[in-house]
């Protein structure tokens, strides 16, 4: 099976990796995101003897003519950027097809990663689905899941998933070239489903009010390589890298946003319902985070 590869980044090094050692099935071009150029995935366009075609709009009439040579039976996106089209979706034979890390119809969207663990949830997804004119709407090809522990942060399941997402890609792939799944529309799951925007800046403030549990999977859903949760004392910025849920911390009324003990792992912080173990943080100095050290802030000390 011949395919158009659009793709960045490592999810999209790993996938090829895995595809290019297939002997079934046939990479015969590579399309960057424009603004990127991915330096790696032109190295290994090199190495398979195949273009590396750098478009800003592939969705144009002289991109669509340009690549109709290659006889490509189904385009592929891995991390790709650019809206998709009609005519681009329909272009191939088999059609054009995305991998996506969540659990499709929830989890839609931008940064599915984050998002999952800022919602507690107790498992992600990695789901291949065809690109259809909405966003992440496709019917699915192949899904799969993957636990969620308390040790888990967004870097760890970006981790898990940069590995993941190959493998369940060429599965799916392997599925579609033998014309052998079970095309599953994404209402017949849920009707609604859920859908998440791009992050702004401002989004990472965490709010003392929280609960523990929501707290401390905020903090864990943006940290490294996020840019980390931020709140502020006496008028300075700072960053929580790291907390800590505290077991059978008890519920009661109090100044939120007020440190209430130390220790040396960190300093106890009340939150909305009982308290929480802040053990990494670190200053922001003209927006820049500055190095990370174990909290020793004083008594009575408020956070906002």
């Amino acid at each position: 099976m011949r395919l158009g590869y659009f793709a960045d980044g490592p999810w999209a090094h790993r996938a090829l990796d895995l595809i290019a050692a297939d002997p079934t099935l046939d990479v015969v071009f590579i399309v960057p995101r424009y603004d990127t150029q991915d330096p790696i995935l032109k190295e290994k366009a090199c190495q398979l003897g195949v273009p590396f075609i750098c478009h800003e709009n592939v969705n144009s009439a002289d991109f669509l003519e340009q690549v109709k040579g290659y006889e490509a039976d189904l385009f592929v996106s891995m991390s790709f950027n650019q809206i998709l089209k009609k005519e681009i979706i329909n272009f191939p034979e088999l059609g054009f097809i995305n991998c996506h890390a969540g659990a499709l119809p929830f989890y839609r969207g931008r940064n599915p990663l984050n998002w999952v663990l800022i919602n507690g949830e107790k498992q992600f997804g990695i789901t291949v689905h065809y690109v259809d004119e909405g966003i992440d709407t496709g019917d699915i090809i192949e899904q799969c899941m993957y636990p969620i522990t308390y040790e888990d942060t967004y870097g760890s399941l970006l981790k898990r998933a940069i590995s993941e997402c190959g493998n369940v890609l060429h599965t799916a792939l392997l599925k579609v070239k033998a014309n052998n799944f079970d095309r599953i529309k994404q209402a017949d799951i849920h009707p609604v489903g859920t859908y998440f925007g791009r992050r702004r800046i401002g989004d990472e403030v965490v709010d003392f009010k929280w609960d523990a549990k929501r707290f401390f999977d905020f903090v864990r859903g943006i940290t490294t390589p996020g840019p980390g949760a931020r709140c502020y004392a006496k008028g300075k910025e700072y960053v929580i890298w790291e907390c800590e849920l505290i077991p059978n911390a008890p519920d009661f009324i109090a100044t939120v946003g007020e440190v209430l003990g130390r220790c040396e792992r960190g300093v106890v912080v009340k939150v909305g319902d009982s308290t929480v173990l802040l053990t990494l943080v670190s200053d922001v100095t003209k927006e820049t985070c500055v190095e990370k050290f174990v909290p020793q802030f004083p008594i009575g000390t408020r956070f906002e």
